[in-house]
């Protein structure tokens, strides 16, 4: 039984909103149980119906679940980090929002190797250690951690409500080597591995789920799937959404997967 705050029979109408890519944060209401989805462009939405330009896995994995057992909101964020995410205050207001019962998927590591002209304040130290780094001075200061150490610092916060936290290896790149794409983002996926293990979360190697997809395409036939060097179209946000539900069906924790619809194929 889904637990629906007062005035829940008026209000249902927003869980609706979930199958159109809308995230909760404009919505007035959380219904629970939640699964929060937290992460970067490659999981937010694009813009429109994504019929061109870059479109997220985010959008395309709600419909995959079922509404009567939980409601889906898509919270990932371009240009966010794991850092940026926790420090714009993103982050907080998930935590506000969560309950005990309820999962979040976190997916980062494609905005955390270096900073931009539009996100100068997002890059992470790589690796999953203590050690810090700091710039600026007085007020401005700010102590820069590892990638690893966010990602746990996630893990703590949703824990301490009572949520179960699912880390992510991030999405492949349209990068291949001899007719295989890419694997491993470079150390992010093991990174992601390891701060899993240190805090007891699950773990969902994507990275690797949606490689095997994509190499079963070929790199002839992925083109389609890829609007650039990171982001998917709406056929390559299908692949890695669908590539996310195989690996909630792997993990040993089998209460996610018990909230999604049977496969339609």
């Amino acid at each position: 039984m889904i637990k629906l705050s007062i005035l829940a029979t008026t209000l249902l109408l927003f869980s609706a909103s979930n199958y159109f890519g809308q995230t909760a944060g404009s919505s007035l209401i959380t219904l629970h149980p939640a699964l929060f989805l937290v992460g970067d462009s490659t999981m937010q939405t694009g813009s429109g119906n994504g019929e061109h330009g870059p479109w997220g896995w985010g959008s395309e994995i709600i419909a995959l679940f079922d509404p009567a057992k939980i409601h889906v909101y898509n919270e990932g964020r371009g240009g966010r980090s794991s850092r940026g995410y926790i420090e714009e205050g993103a982050w907080g207001k998930i935590l506000e929002r969560l309950q005990p019962g309820d999962f979040v998927i976190i997916q980062f590591g494609h905005n955390d190797s270096a900073n931009s002209q539009n996100y100068p304040d997002r890059a992470t130290i790589t690796g999953v250690g203590e050690e810090t780094t700091q710039f600026g001075v007085g007020e401005a200061k700010k102590v820069i951690h590892t990638y690893g150490w966010y990602l746990r610092q996630y893990v703590r916060d949703a824990q301490g409500k009572g949520a179960t936290v699912i880390i992510c290896s991030p999405v492949p790149r349209n990068t291949w080597n001899s007719g295989k794409i890419k694997r491993g983002f470079d150390g992010y996926g093991d990174w992601a591995a390891a701060s899993a293990r240190s805090t007891g979360a699950l773990f969902l190697d994507l990275n690797r789920f949606a490689a095997d997809r994509f190499d079963a395409l070929g790199q002839e036939g992925s083109k389609p799937y890829f609007n650039d060097l990171q982001h998917t179209t709406k056929p390559g946000a299908r692949v890695n959404a669908e590539s996310v539900v195989a690996g909630i069906m792997k993990l040993k924790d089998r209460k996610l997967a018990r909230t999604l619809l049977p496969p339609t194929r």
